[in-house]
């Protein structure tokens, strides 16, 4: 039986793999070097997958001053990301969640600073039990240890919870953990390959919990 449910943060609660995205494409253009998307994809969901300051000095030939780069990188970044609202049917599922006893958690390859700015700035932080971040372990995602810190957190089995991600790393870590495993990709991640994962959706506005529980929980079934 499902009693709980892990939400991945960037990509899923907030639009900022695009956003992250659309500022290295710009930045990278001034060197008169393109960022394909199939490349740039490689970083999506974990921290060590691309070395996007690498790829840029040899093709354009330059060594790039990499503090420098970074903190514009990220000043840029911000100025877009901190206007962003949450993405279409996280408030739902949240709500769904609640309503059903489900406990919630967050598992993000990231800094725990960063989903914890937002989701406050969201107003989303009370709906979560547990965040675990790239300072609570030593390997992110791909690796499944966020998801097993997670599951300890909430105190549920690996088969008693989903997750829900956007990206290859992010759902591979989970299916790692033994989850069940849902994706809502959007326009970074739709080209990454899922065919690991559970189910796929649009959006989260499309998701049902309530039928996704009945789907996974074979006791439910068999009583319908």
């Amino acid at each position: 039986m499902i009693k709980a449910i892990v939400f991945d943060f960037d990509g899923v609660i907030l639009d900022s793999e695009r956003l992250m995205y659309l500022v290295m494409q710009n930045m990278f253009h001034r060197y008169r070097v393109e960022l394909p998307l199939s490349i740039w994809s490689q970083a999506i969901g974990t921290q060590h997958g691309f070395d996007s300051l690498a790829y840029l000095e040899e093709h354009a030939h330059v060594k790039i001053d990499r503090e420098a780069f970074q903190e514009e990188r990220y000043t840029l970044f911000n100025q877009l990301v901190d206007r962003e609202d949450v993405l279409p049917g996280v408030k739902s599922v949240l709500n769904q969640a609640q309503e059903l006893g489900l406990k919630i958690g967050l598992a993000t390859s990231s800094k725990g600073d960063w989903p914890r700015k937002h989701l406050s700035r969201l107003g989303l932080s009370d709906y979560f039990m547990s965040i675990k971040s790239s300072d609570d372990v030593q390997k992110v995602k791909p690796d499944p240890a966020l998801y097993n810190k997670s599951l300890t957190s909430l105190g549920v089995n690996p088969k008693e919870a989903i997750a829900i991600e956007d990206s290859f790393n992010g759902s591979l870590a989970a299916k790692r953990a033994g989850m069940y495993c849902i994706v809502v990709p959007n326009a970074v991640t739709k080209q990454m390959p899922f065919g690991h994962v559970d189910g796929s959706f649009n959006s989260l506005q499309d998701v049902s919990l309530e039928k996704l529980i009945r789907y996974f929980s074979p006791e439910l079934r068999k009583k319908a």
